[in-house]
């Protein structure tokens, strides 16, 4: 990635390049990411083909200004902070669901060290409600953050369970892996009638006081305890939500799910 590029993402995400890729500048990108580019899945629905090519994430998310899940947002993520001098190691995770852990590379996430030598720190920009800022991989202890609590515990085989508020996220395998080590899972979760990412269509995103989402046909605002939800009836209105909380401009509306 070079300099040009560079400049273009973080404009993208609305930070000034930082003098030094220190613990400030990292908490400050986490947290800017989540609020400029959306977790979200419309490709799939949009019948778009999911590229996990370096070249095709920065094009994506930088030029075309859209979002992703989490292949493609921790993916890109990654190379900006990687340009910026930290060292990153990109870790397979299982998601949580019905009380287990899903399959192998169900997720993506990402070790950082920092070229000051602090580290390793858990960044995750592409799972939804999620930490703000990162967490230290290495604690055991109780982290605060605006989402909650969270904790990182060993399990028997030498994983580690991420809990956000007592409840199991995901299971982190700490090994590090390449970004096409997760290119047949990710091809699963374009494609599976299984996969919860072709069962409803989302778009979601941090805002300074909570969370808004487009699911399905309803625009969701979250803020502190609150939450209201506005009923999307018209295609012209969908896409008009997407256009001006999202920045994402579509040419026709996402196929609903089958089923």
């Amino acid at each position: 990635m070079n300099d040009d590029v560079v400049d273009a993402y973080l404009e993208r995400i609305g930070v000034a390049r930082p003098p030094v890729a220190d613990v400030a500048a990292l908490r400050t990108l986490h947290r800017a990411h989540q609020v400029a580019v959306p977790f979200e899945n419309l490709s799939i629905h949009l019948d778009e083909p999911i590229s996990l090519d370096e070249p095709d994430l920065v094009d994506k998310i930088v030029r075309r200004r859209r979002g992703g899940f989490c292949y493609e947002a921790n993916g890109a993520f990654a190379l900006l902070l990687e340009a910026l001098g930290a060292r990153v190691s990109r870790l397979a995770a299982r998601v949580y669901g019905d009380g287990r852990p899903g399959p192998p590379f169900d997720h993506l996430t990402l070790a950082v060290r920092l070229p000051d030598g602090t580290g390793p720190w858990l960044c995750d920009v592409g799972f939804g409600r999620h930490a703000v800022y990162p967490l230290v991989l290495g604690s055991r202890a109780e982290q605060e953050d605006p989402q909650g609590r969270f904790r990182l515990t060993e399990t028997p085989d030498g994983d580690l369970d991420l809990l956000r508020d007592g409840e199991p996220q995901y299971r982190i395998e700490p090994r590090e892996r390449a970004l096409a080590d997760f290119g047949p899972t990710c091809w699963w979760q374009q494609t599976s009638p299984s996969s919860h990412f072709t069962q409803a269509v989302i778009c979601s995103r941090l805002t300074p006081d909570g969370r808004l989402s487009v699911s399905g046909r309803s625009l969701i605002r979250t803020s502190g305890g609150s939450r209201t939800e506005q009923p999307l009836a018209s295609d012209a209105d969908l896409l008009a939500a997407y256009r001006d909380h999202f920045g994402i401009i579509l040419d026709r509306v996402p196929a609903a799910p089958a089923g």
